[in-house]
């Protein structure tokens, strides 16, 4: 059985936290949730994370300044940044992936994440076989 990849969700609202746990947990990966963006720097120093998934909005730090300081930390975990406030970032920002809440559907966030853990691990190895045993 191949391993969970972690994915760690920062938002300042509980609730979308919850509801985007268990649709994350549902489809086998494994989630840590965040409120506090100083809580989530702290997380990622910690290590094991494979995707980072950040509200834009949020008080004390703006998801684009936290994926800033979460590069630096680990600049090859893929972040995808989103909000319910903008259909597109106003700033510059690390993000590998940017998504609109009122626009994406589960489905549509489900898929840039496999996407973008895709292009982390890499395209898949195919075994060379050797030609006396191929035949």
């Amino acid at each position: 059985m191949k391993p969970k990849r972690t994915i760690l969700c920062v938002d300042d609202d509980e609730r979308s936290l919850s509801v985007r746990k268990v649709l994350l947990q549902t489809r086998g990966y494994r989630v840590l949730t965040c409120s506090d963006p100083e809580r989530a720097i702290e997380t990622m120093k910690a290590g094991g994370i494979d995707l980072v998934l950040s509200d834009l909005m949020m008080p004390k730090l703006n998801g684009a300044k936290l994926i800033e300081q979460l590069k630096s930390i680990s600049p090859e975990t893929p972040a995808l940044l989103f909000s319910g406030c903008v259909s597109c970032c106003p700033e510059e920002h690390l993000a590998d992936a940017w998504l609109s809440k009122g626009e994406f559907a589960p489905m549509e966030l489900l898929e840039r994440i496999r996407v973008l853990l895709i292009r982390k691990r890499g395209p898949k190895r195919t075994i060379s076989v050797p030609q006396q045993l191929a035949s």
